[in-house]
């Protein structure tokens, strides 16, 4: 269920909102959670982040970043110091807009694992729902390796996979995965839509192709299936509105 101010009540521009939009607002009209928004312009806010980080993450499985661990990651170094942990640091007056869109724009020069590539796509939404004089503002002197990231993105977690929404990040376990490749112990992703996700690494797929992907990453005679996860994970919408 949906409140807004106190009240139940949603009147939401059709012109303006996407299917997706409006297929989220009808689901978490429907649920028994109660999701509470000071304003209808906070919902709308939520909701554009949401399409924006779904967008984001088609956009990276398309500009051709490659997988990698850490001891084989690489960058743009136009832009990026590569660390010798496997990291990409921001060069000193890169606007982090730039650093950013790069990775989008010049993919083939890239490649992380696929938990970076959860904290670039949120960054790519962000910066497209916010603008770059904003972003620029909140998010200098960028790290991007594993879940390291600024203190301004300000990540929200709960534990109940069946109120996801597109937009929002899960994980997918691999409790036996082989031991030579730790690398797939599980795959980050991003929800795209009911049963739609992104993982860098494996692509878009359903929830079953993904686990059917992990699972031939196991130890060898193992009969333990990777699995999805309660964990989601978010950004906080309303603290990122308030930006200025």
């Amino acid at each position: 269920m949906i409140v807004i101010a106190g009240s139940p009540s949603i009147t939401l521009n059709p012109l303006t909102t996407t299917e997706l939009e409006r297929r989220i607002v009808r689901a978490k009209q429907s649920s028994p959670v109660v999701y509470r928004y000071p304003s209808v312009e906070a919902l709308e806010f939520e909701l554009k982040t949401r399409l924006n980080i779904v967008e984001a993450a088609k956009a990276l499985y398309a500009s051709g970043v490659s997988f990698a661990t850490f001891d084989t990651s690489r960058c743009n170094e136009r832009y990026w110091n590569r660390t010798p942990d496997g990291g990409f640091r921001l060069k000193p007056n890169v606007p982090p807009s730039v650093g950013i869109n790069d990775i989008f724009e010049n993919g083939e020069l890239y490649a992380f694992e696929c938990a970076g590539a959860i904290v670039i796509v949120l960054y790519k939404a962000i910066l497209e729902t916010v603008g770059e004089a904003v972003f620029n503002r909140h998010f200098q002197n960028l790290f991007l390796r594993d879940w390291q990231y600024d203190s301004d993105l300000n990540l929200v977690t709960s534990n109940n996979k069946n109120e996801a929404y597109p937009g929002d990040v899960l994980y997918f376990k691999n409790p036996d995965h082989d031991p030579s490749t730790p690398e797939w112990q599980g795959e980050n992703v991003v929800m795209l839509d009911r049963d739609l996700y992104f993982g860098h690494g494996i692509g878009i797929e359903s929830g079953e192709d993904i686990i059917a992907a992990l699972n031939r990453m196991r130890r060898p005679g193992s009969r333990e299936s990777a699995y999805l996860q309660d964990l989601v994970v978010y950004p906080d919408f309303e603290a990122l509105r308030r930006l200025r």
